[in-house]
């Protein structure tokens, strides 16, 4: 049986002024599955990923990793941040460090490594996004999909036990989301256990192994990814029929209900 590697209790969110981005939601990811998180713009989606990893504190419940409860005032926020990787929509490479240097700085200063047996472990993640011969360029001399490929390289490269994605093609041009796409896809073949939030609905519904819709900060719907195809909930048919044409499966053409969402 496999082992939950990520479990989500009664979680919410209440920022200040009142909005209540997060309403009381539960569920786990167990280790070596893919788990999509869909939903429209506002539904909580990353809000959820940001109290995982402790970019912000919940207002109230649980998160634990592997049975450890990880949001208390004595985890050792640095330590869980080199077990739980993130990949942010925005990148968040240094500009003044080439690319070799974005992914070794956290294994030589987190993870205390030497620089040869850091550099050893840097090259071999960035040969797997296909990004090996960029090791000396700028952030700035990249395309956004090879931003975002050094991001997912420098987050591999900790070796972290589940891997968070916010939006990972968000803010690429079309015509570079593909090779994104395809890394995160190879890292599911491979099985690495990861949470995504995505917009990229036919991406979710044919990688990830289920799928978590939100609406207004509540969990809707949730089962494998072929709910998409086949949503049971009239929340989930209303978002999938609200996507653009262009983005729905032909099954839901057929059907008359489906497709992409954001954040």
């Amino acid at each position: 049986m496999p082992e939950n590697v990520l479990e989500v209790e009664d979680l919410h969110m209440i920022y200040p002024g009142g909005v209540h981005a997060v309403r009381g939601i539960s569920f786990n990811v167990n280790e070596g599955e893919s788990v999509a998180i869909i939903g429209s713009s506002g539904s909580g989606k990353s809000t959820v990923l940001r109290c995982i990893n402790r970019l912000i504190e919940p207002t109230e419940g649980i998160v634990s990793l592997k049975g450890e409860q990880i949001n208390t005032p004595h985890t050792d926020v640095n330590n869980l941040r080199s077990r739980i990787g993130m990949v942010f929509q925005s990148f968040e490479l240094f500009a003044h460090l080439k690319v070799l240097d974005n992914v070794t700085l956290g294994l030589r200063h987190v993870r205390k490594m030497s620089k040869g047996e850091a550099k050893e472990r840097a090259l071999s993640v960035l040969e797997r996004v296909d990004m090996l011969d960029r090791i000396d360029a700028y952030p700035g001399n990249l395309s956004g999909g090879q931003k975002q490929r050094v991001a997912i390289a420098r987050a591999l490269a900790m070796q972290p036990e589940v891997l968070l994605f916010d939006e990972p093609t968000s803010a690429l041009d079309p015509e570079l989301i593909g090779s994104v796409l395809e890394t995160i896809k190879g890292l599911a073949e491979e099985g690495m256990t990861m949470l995504i939030v995505t917009h990229e609905i036919s991406f979710a519904r044919d990688v990830a192994d289920r799928v978590i819709y939100m609406d207004e900060g509540v969990v809707a719907e949730e089962g494998p990814s072929s709910i998409i195809n086949n949503p049971k909930s009239e929340r989930l048919k209303k978002f999938l029929s609200s996507l653009h044409e262009d983005e729905v499966p032909e099954q839901v053409h057929e059907e008359g209900s489906e497709a992409t969402g954001e954040r």
